[in-house]
């Protein structure tokens, strides 16, 4: 008789697939003629990503104490020392697989997301109280910072779950994207070493909170779909409020 394995628990096999995609390659693409963005590459530049994570810690450091997390220096210093850490590690090329970096990367993007939830959560509910920031221009710096920030810390959502994130697709781990960028359907209209970054990631984020709907990304699968809805519904909500209250306080 043939005894059955038996079989990992559900919670762990997601988080094996969470936190190390390129575990559950399937077939090897190289040396088949196919675009950039399937096949196995040396891996994407950190230098944007960082950049962009740079930029949201600062925009968190500049918030009115009014919608500020106190203290003040506590989430952006630790957003800080996971970046570092991060860097350290793999300074250059996003091409190592490390169930530890990536565990440390989704955890930085957590705390990024939380703080500004948090201060996102404040500024609502003083818009609807009528209360809070009274100065016209201070609102709109506010609002525009954490609305900024949203944006960043949505792409960078995007960017580390599309295919499994910037390793496995480095990898060619997955075949099935879950945001299908024109250059995949228009390869003639793309250099032969194209791929998805974290650049086509942020602007898939700043069109989708601005124009409240995909435009030349589509999402392909559910949590994709759901997340991009998610985004818009915070950026509708913020724009509408901040934008009325300022009006209102000018009149």
């Amino acid at each position: 008789m043939v005894r059955e394995m038996p079989r990992a628990p559900r919670f762990t096999h997601w988080l094996d697939r969470v936190l190390d995609p390129t575990r559950f390659v399937v077939r090897a693409v190289e040396g088949q003629v196919v675009p950039a963005w399937q096949r196995v590459t040396s891996g994407e530049s950190r230098v944007p990503v960082s950049i962009a994570i740079l930029s949201a810690i600062f925009l968190e450091l500049t918030l009115a104490s009014r919608v500020a997390n106190q203290p003040r220096w506590l989430l952006p210093g630790i957003s800080a020392l996971l970046l570092a850490g991060i860097v350290v590690k793999n300074p250059t090329r996003i091409n190592r697989r490390s169930r530890a970096l990536r565990a440390t990367t989704l955890l930085l993007v957590a705390v990024m997301s939380i703080a500004n939830m948090a201060s996102g959560t404040r500024l609502v509910v003083d818009l609807i109280r009528g209360e809070g920031i009274r100065d016209a221009g201070d609102l709109l710096l506010a609002g525009g910072a954490i609305w900024l920030t949203n944006v960043i810390v949505f792409s960078l959502w995007y960017w580390e779950f599309d295919r499994g994130g910037p390793v496995a697709r480095a990898m060619a781990v997955r075949s099935f994207p879950d945001f299908l960028f024109p250059q995949m359907t228009s390869p003639e209209l793309a250099p032969e070493d194209w791929e998805a970054g974290f650049v086509d990631y942020f602007y898939l984020s700043f069109t989708n909170a601005t124009a409240f709907s995909p435009t030349d990304v589509m999402p392909l699968s559910r949590w994709a779909k759901l997340i991009m809805l998610v985004q818009s519904a915070v950026s509708l909500m913020l724009a509408v409020l901040v934008i009325a209250r300022a009006v209102n306080i000018l009149k």
